[in-house]
């Protein structure tokens, strides 16, 4: 079928979870498919992505429930945020670990220091963000990471 080991680890979780009558895991993850799916087919040419990518896809979708989950709770629809919960936890499950608060207060002090950013106040921002993206790409929320670069530069 493919030669990415994160995609056919998917699809035979999917297939365990239909055979083990798992509703939410199975429609979650084949959600998920169809999200890597169509971001094989995007663009000019239909192209096999690495599992570097498929991971992206499936923080982008993970982001996406988590955003779901605080919508729908304000919105006072507690079961459809529980619904939006589990699917972001199951794909959470296919995610490299998190980085902590801790640890990403260490690593935004560390790419100040680096870039001479202190010194530029608000305008370093967009000069630590480049040199944190790689460090925590994939293993935390931007916008986390962003506050907290904004915290550390008084912005």
């Amino acid at each position: 079928m493919s030669n990415s080991g994160m995609k056919q680890r998917l699809h035979d979780d999917m297939t365990a979870a239909l055979k083990a009558r798992d509703e939410l895991r199975k429609s979650t993850l084949r959600m998920a498919l169809t999200a890597v799916t169509k971001a094989e087919v995007a663009g000019k040419e239909a192209r096999e992505l690495s599992d570097a990518e498929i991971v992206d896809v499936l923080s982008s979708e993970a982001k996406k429930r988590r955003e779901s989950v605080v919508a729908y709770r304000d919105a006072g629809r507690a079961e459809l945020a529980d619904k939006e919960q589990a699917e972001a936890d199951i794909l959470a499950e296919y995610l490299p670990e998190q980085l902590s608060q801790e640890e990403i207060v260490a690593l935004v002090t560390e790419a100040v220091a680096a870039t001479g950013a202190a010194e530029l106040g608000p305008r370093g921002i967009g000069k630590v963000m480049g040199a944190l993206q790689p460090k925590v790409k994939g293993k935390a929320d931007g916008a986390v990471v962003s506050a907290e670069v904004k915290r550390q530069l008084g912005a």
